[in-house]
Protein backbone atom coordinates (compact mmCIF):
# COMPACT_ATOMS: atom_id res chain seq x y z
CA UNK A 1 0.00 0.00 0.00
CA UNK A 2 1.10 3.38 -0.57
CA UNK A 3 0.08 7.02 -0.48
CA UNK A 4 -1.86 8.39 -3.13
CA UNK A 5 -1.49 11.98 -3.74
CA UNK A 6 0.16 15.39 -1.98
CA UNK A 7 3.53 15.79 -0.72
CA UNK A 8 3.90 11.81 0.72
CA UNK A 9 2.53 10.29 -2.59
CA UNK A 10 4.64 7.31 -3.61
CA UNK A 11 5.90 6.47 0.10
CA UNK A 12 5.39 2.63 1.61
CA UNK A 13 2.34 2.42 4.13
CA UNK A 14 3.32 -0.36 6.85
CA UNK A 15 0.11 -2.75 7.84
CA UNK A 16 0.09 -4.92 10.81
CA UNK A 17 0.60 -8.33 10.24
CA UNK A 18 -2.33 -11.30 10.68
CA UNK A 19 -5.89 -10.78 9.25
CA UNK A 20 -7.62 -7.89 12.23
CA UNK A 21 -7.35 -5.67 10.49
CA UNK A 22 -8.56 -4.77 6.31
CA UNK A 23 -6.61 -2.04 5.31
CA UNK A 24 -8.31 0.18 2.77
CA UNK A 25 -7.68 0.05 -0.60
CA UNK A 26 -5.69 2.39 -3.00
CA UNK A 27 -8.72 2.58 -5.37
CA UNK A 28 -10.87 3.31 -2.72
CA UNK A 29 -8.74 5.91 -0.43
CA UNK A 30 -8.19 7.72 -4.36
CA UNK A 31 -12.64 7.59 -4.38
CA UNK A 32 -12.97 9.07 -1.31
CA UNK A 33 -10.30 11.42 -1.30
CA UNK A 34 -11.76 12.96 -4.58
CA UNK A 35 -15.33 12.61 -3.58
CA UNK A 36 -14.18 14.95 -0.66
CA UNK A 37 -11.82 17.64 -3.08
CA UNK A 38 -14.66 17.75 -5.51
CA UNK A 39 -18.08 17.78 -3.38
CA UNK A 40 -19.78 21.07 -3.06
CA UNK A 41 -20.86 19.78 0.85
CA UNK A 42 -17.22 18.76 1.45
CA UNK A 43 -14.78 20.96 4.17
CA UNK A 44 -11.63 21.94 2.62
CA UNK A 45 -9.08 19.81 3.72
CA UNK A 46 -5.93 21.87 3.33
CA UNK A 47 -5.74 23.09 7.04
CA UNK A 48 -8.36 20.46 8.24
CA UNK A 49 -8.04 19.08 11.93
CA UNK A 50 -8.92 15.13 10.83
CA UNK A 51 -9.38 12.01 13.13
CA UNK A 52 -9.06 8.40 11.73
CA UNK A 53 -10.73 6.38 14.20
CA UNK A 54 -10.40 2.60 14.06
CA UNK A 55 -7.33 3.37 12.03
CA UNK A 56 -5.89 0.38 12.00
CA UNK A 57 -2.61 1.36 9.64
CA UNK A 58 -3.71 4.93 9.65
CA UNK A 59 -3.69 4.88 5.67
CA UNK A 60 -7.12 7.70 5.25
CA UNK A 61 -5.06 9.86 7.88
CA UNK A 62 -1.84 9.44 6.55
CA UNK A 63 -3.52 10.41 2.96
CA UNK A 64 -5.20 13.32 4.83
CA UNK A 65 -1.25 14.94 6.01
CA UNK A 66 -0.08 14.18 3.11
CA UNK A 67 -3.14 16.14 0.83
CA UNK A 68 -2.66 19.09 2.98
CA UNK A 69 -4.59 18.07 6.79
CA UNK A 70 -3.05 20.06 9.73
CA UNK A 71 -3.55 17.49 12.55
CA UNK A 72 -4.89 14.16 12.29
CA UNK A 73 -5.55 12.10 15.70
CA UNK A 74 -5.29 8.35 15.31
CA UNK A 75 -7.48 5.96 17.27
CA UNK A 76 -6.66 2.50 17.51
CA UNK A 77 -6.40 -0.20 20.34
CA UNK A 78 -4.86 -2.86 18.47
CA UNK A 79 -1.26 -3.43 19.85
CA UNK A 80 0.49 -4.83 16.06
CA UNK A 81 -1.96 -1.86 14.37
CA UNK A 82 -0.76 0.77 16.68
CA UNK A 83 2.72 -0.04 15.61
CA UNK A 84 2.47 0.05 12.31
CA UNK A 85 0.86 3.78 12.37
CA UNK A 86 3.92 4.46 15.11
CA UNK A 87 6.36 3.20 12.40
CA UNK A 88 4.72 5.37 9.31
CA UNK A 89 4.37 8.25 11.42
CA UNK A 90 8.48 7.76 12.46
CA UNK A 91 9.48 7.06 8.80
CA UNK A 92 7.37 9.98 6.97
CA UNK A 93 8.19 12.44 9.99
CA UNK A 94 4.85 13.24 11.07
CA UNK A 95 5.33 13.96 14.41
CA UNK A 96 4.46 17.46 14.80
CA UNK A 97 1.06 17.07 13.20
CA UNK A 98 -0.12 13.94 14.53
CA UNK A 99 -1.08 12.15 17.72
CA UNK A 100 -1.99 8.37 18.27
CA UNK A 101 -4.35 7.38 20.92
CA UNK A 102 -4.81 4.27 22.37
CA UNK A 103 -8.28 4.74 24.23
CA UNK A 104 -11.69 2.80 23.05
CA UNK A 105 -12.51 4.63 20.23
CA UNK A 106 -16.45 4.64 22.54
CA UNK A 107 -15.05 6.41 24.62
CA UNK A 108 -12.99 9.17 23.35
CA UNK A 109 -13.69 12.28 25.56
CA UNK A 110 -13.12 16.38 25.57
CA UNK A 111 -10.50 17.01 28.12
CA UNK A 112 -7.02 19.69 28.16
CA UNK A 113 -4.33 18.96 25.95
CA UNK A 114 -6.07 15.41 25.11
CA UNK A 115 -7.65 15.63 21.45
CA UNK A 116 -7.68 18.71 18.92
CA UNK A 117 -11.24 18.17 17.67
CA UNK A 118 -13.45 19.34 16.20
CA UNK A 119 -12.26 17.81 13.59
CA UNK A 120 -13.64 18.74 10.11
CA UNK A 121 -13.12 14.83 9.32
CA UNK A 122 -13.43 11.56 10.62
CA UNK A 123 -12.40 8.66 9.13
CA UNK A 124 -13.85 5.54 10.99
CA UNK A 125 -13.60 1.98 9.44
CA UNK A 126 -14.65 0.13 12.33
CA UNK A 127 -14.52 -4.01 11.90
CA UNK A 128 -17.38 -4.68 9.73
CA UNK A 129 -21.01 -6.21 11.06
CA UNK A 130 -20.39 -5.39 14.79
CA UNK A 131 -22.18 -1.92 15.30
CA UNK A 132 -19.46 -0.22 16.46
CA UNK A 133 -20.29 2.55 14.74
CA UNK A 134 -22.83 3.47 16.65
CA UNK A 135 -21.96 4.29 19.72
CA UNK A 136 -18.98 6.66 18.68
CA UNK A 137 -20.99 8.04 16.25
CA UNK A 138 -23.13 9.23 19.82
CA UNK A 139 -19.93 10.11 21.55
CA UNK A 140 -18.37 12.42 18.62
CA UNK A 141 -21.86 13.97 18.58
CA UNK A 142 -22.54 14.48 22.44
CA UNK A 143 -18.66 15.49 23.16
CA UNK A 144 -18.58 18.20 20.77
CA UNK A 145 -16.20 16.72 18.40
CA UNK A 146 -17.78 17.51 14.90
CA UNK A 147 -16.45 20.67 13.35
CA UNK A 148 -20.17 22.88 12.43
CA UNK A 149 -19.42 21.78 8.90
CA UNK A 150 -17.29 19.10 9.29
CA UNK A 151 -18.27 15.59 7.39
CA UNK A 152 -17.63 11.96 8.93
CA UNK A 153 -16.71 9.23 6.14
CA UNK A 154 -17.91 6.00 7.27
CA UNK A 155 -16.67 2.50 6.03
CA UNK A 156 -19.23 0.13 6.86
CA UNK A 157 -19.82 -3.68 4.92
CA UNK A 158 -21.87 -3.55 1.72
CA UNK A 159 -24.68 -5.68 3.05
CA UNK A 160 -25.28 -3.10 6.13
CA UNK A 161 -29.05 -2.36 4.95
CA UNK A 162 -30.45 -1.09 8.07
CA UNK A 163 -28.69 2.42 8.71
CA UNK A 164 -30.64 4.59 11.42
CA UNK A 165 -28.72 7.67 11.92
CA UNK A 166 -30.36 10.07 14.31
CA UNK A 167 -28.97 13.59 14.14
CA UNK A 168 -27.12 12.76 10.98
CA UNK A 169 -27.55 12.91 7.23
CA UNK A 170 -26.04 11.08 4.52
CA UNK A 171 -24.75 13.06 2.04
CA UNK A 172 -23.34 10.59 -0.16
CA UNK A 173 -23.47 6.71 0.00
CA UNK A 174 -20.98 4.60 -2.04
CA UNK A 175 -19.99 0.80 -2.57
CA UNK A 176 -16.49 0.14 -3.44
CA UNK A 177 -15.97 -4.32 -3.03
CA UNK A 178 -16.69 -5.35 -0.11
CA UNK A 179 -17.01 -1.61 1.47
CA UNK A 180 -19.83 1.05 1.52
CA UNK A 181 -18.83 4.35 2.02
CA UNK A 182 -21.02 6.85 3.93
CA UNK A 183 -20.38 10.50 3.78
CA UNK A 184 -22.09 12.03 6.67
CA UNK A 185 -22.50 15.86 8.21
CA UNK A 186 -24.63 16.65 11.46
CA UNK A 187 -28.07 16.85 11.18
Amino acid sequence: MRIVSGHLRGRNIATPSGRDTRPTSDQTRESIFNILQHATWAPELDGGIVADIFAGSGALGLEAVSRGAAFCLFVETEPKARASIRQNIEKMDLFGCTRLHRRDATKLKVAPGNLRGPFTHIFMDPPYYKGLWKPVLSRLKDQDLIAKDGVIILEIGKDVEDIVLPGFDILADKTWGAARVLFLSLG
